[in-house]
């Protein structure tokens, strides 16, 4: 096993063209070629959990949070980041971090809150823009199946709850081949033309790499003639937030002792009750003032998120209740979904989950 089978995993799950442009996920130190000899799953990066990982023989820490998110001009010990960065690459540990790329999964950070709300019928609270492309294919009559089953086996062709949807339209090709080409039908030299069907077919932007190579290795063509167009559809799986119910709608201060259960929190900082029953309620793990209006917007009784400023808190405008139950809290079982995913991919490995609280905030 290399570290290099972990990170392929994750980004399958995550591809990292989904981060945000301020992120730094990826992999911050190591090296995809060495052999992995254990994964500790965590939620931040600290020196005792670098720790953690050299007493149980892992190289290897998958976390939410990157232990470097801006540049690092000076590496000398200064203060925990730097500290931690040198523990690890003396000890030679792999530091990976999967962070708003998990954000902007449906499976992901706030999708495993959801879940552990009981939450049903989920969708993606705010849909990521430019998240689909379109590639349209010239192929042969006789080859267009094959094409087209491998752009769909590639990922392609999905639409909602719809997968393997194309369109083709008929017409003639013409094209001359020249000196040195190994041409599939037609001579050296001599303008051709053929009946071809161009097929169309959507796709998820970050699998844009894979379909076009397996397109190419399906076609009949030395040089398949194509492009791709971006569009300004949204993807329904890929975005920030999650907004879900529950079956049967509950009590307000029911509501809010449901989230001191769920996520062990002693305090949950809420806007002020509305004396209304709660069923459709939106999440998003971490930092998530910034989807307030978008819980509004889809109708939400509750929206559950942490680090709100004291100023976000009247955004809720009487029409929704707002409760902040904390970054580290509501992000905690990220290292839950983390070793499930690693864990079902890698039955056989060594995936542990890390003993380490790095949450640094307490409440007295």
């Amino acid at each position: 096993m290399k570290i290099g089978d972990i990170i392929s995993f994750l980004e399958s799950l995550a591809p990292p063209s989904l981060q945000e442009h301020y992120d730094n996920a990826g992999l911050l130190t190591g090296d995809p070629g060495w052999e992995c000899t254990g994964v500790i799953c965590s939620l931040d990066v600290t020196e005792d959990v670098v720790k953690e990982a050299i007493v149980k023989e892992c190289n290897c820490i998958v976390a939410h949070h990157p232990i470097i998110f801006g540049g690092l001009k000076k590496i000398n010990g200064k203060n925990y980041v730097e500290k931690t960065i040198i523990i690890a690459i003396k000890n030679d540990i792999a530091i990976y971090a999967i962070h708003t790329n998990l954000d902007n999964v449906i499976k992901g950070v706030s999708g495993k809150m959801a879940g552990m709300l009981g939450l049903k019928n989920c969708s993606v609270l705010s849909q990521k823009e430019n998240t689909f492309k379109k590639l349209f294919v010239f192929v042969p009559v006789d080859k267009a199946e094959e094409v087209r089953n491998a752009i769909f086996k590639a990922g392609g062709g999905g639409i909602g709850n719809y997968t393997e949807c194309s369109f083709q339209t008929e017409g003639i090709g013409s094209f001359k081949a020249g000196a040195g080409a190994s041409p599939y039908i037609g001579a050296i030299g001599e303008r051709h033309h053929e009946k071809e069907l161009r097929i169309e077919a959507i796709f998820p932007s970050f699998l844009e790499n894979r379909i076009i190579s397996s397109m190419i290795t399906a076609h009949p063509y030395e040089e398949p003639a194509y492009d791709v167009v971006p569009l300004s559809n949204s993807y329904q799986g890929i975005g920030s937030g999650v907004i879900g119910e529950w079956p049967e709608p509950i009590e307000e201060n029911v509501f809010l002792t449901r989230l001191k259960d769920v996520f062990k929190v002693p305090v949950v900082r809420h806007t002020h009750l509305l004396r209304k029953l709660v069923k459709k309620v939106a999440v998003c793990g971490g930092a998530g003032s910034f989807l307030i209006s978008k819980a509004l917007d889809a109708g939400a009784d509750a929206y559950i998120t942490a680090d709100i400023k004291y100023h976000e808190f009247f955004d809720a405008n009487n029409r929704i209740l707002i409760a902040d139950i904390g970054h580290y809290e509501s992000e905690q079982f990220t290292i839950n979904l983390l070793h499930e995913s690693l864990e079902q991919k890698f039955p056989t490995f060594a995936v542990l989950k890390t003993e380490v609280e790095t949450n640094p905030v307490f409440y007295f």
